[in-house]
């Protein structure tokens, strides 16, 4: 269940920052953008202090993070 409910919000958090950022991509590119930017997200939380607690807290940081990694890879490629 831990898995499944990971690649779904993997997927929301993915989309949500693709949006944000007017970016064209697939599901695939989503769910993994998602996971990749919650770890991305925890870790700049992380290093300013902050932490969430919650759903909607892990959904807003995991986004953010998405979002960092879509403007990484805009610059770098």
């Amino acid at each position: 269940m831990g898995l499944l409910r990971g690649l779904i919000l993997g997927a929301i958090e993915g989309c949500v920052a693709s949006n944000i950022m007017n970016e064209k991509s697939g599901m695939v590119k989503n769910i993994v953008l998602g996971i990749v930017g919650g770890c991305v997200g925890g870790f700049v939380f992380g290093l300013a202090g902050l932490s969430a607690s919650g759903l909607i807290g892990n959904l807003v940081i995991s986004t953010i993070g998405a979002c960092i990694c879509i403007w990484i890879g805009r610059k770098l490629f």
